[in-house]
């Protein structure tokens, strides 16, 4: 097969995502909706990136930069697509866009139980780092503004 060409999505590209997610993504985020989908890419437009091939989503990753570090997320390729380069062309973008943006080394999330993408990340060069270890709080929604 051929690499996927890598593209950045947009907003009418929501509900594809969330949809494909549901399909591809292993495990789901509170952030899954397109309140979540319109806030990453009205913030990062150039962070979520797509692999299609003949008009089908077969993959994304999230490659957010915030000035200091270069955050991985939602690797995630179509389960009749694995295997076929499509997580490989998606995280060379992600480290292209990373590189371009001054960043210098990329992190990402992987779930403890998931051992298909552990084999993934670590063919692509990344490791664990056993001294970290993830924190996180939800946090109180405000209002939105002129409530």
């Amino acid at each position: 097969m051929t690499t996927p060409p890598i593209r950045a999505a947009g907003p009418a590209d929501a509900a594809a995502v969330l949809a494909f997610w549901q399909v591809a993504a292993e495990g789901a985020s509170i952030s899954d909706d397109e309140a979540g989908f319109a806030r990453l890419v009205g913030t990062d437009p150039g962070a979520l990136l797509l692999a299609e091939r003949d008009g089908e989503l077969v993959g994304t990753v999230i490659a957010g930069f915030d000035g200091w570090r270069c955050h991985l997320y939602r690797l995630a390729v179509h389960p009749g697509a694995r295997r076929q380069g499509v997580a490989r062309a998606l995280l060379d973008a992600a480290e292209a866009r990373f590189a371009a943006l001054g960043g210098r080394r990329g992190d990402a999330m992987v779930l403890e139980r998931n051992e298909r993408a552990q084999y993934a990340w670590r063919a692509a060069g990344y490791a664990p780092e056993p001294q970290w270890r993830r924190w996180t709080k939800p946090l109180r929604q405000l209002p939105a503004s002129g409530s």
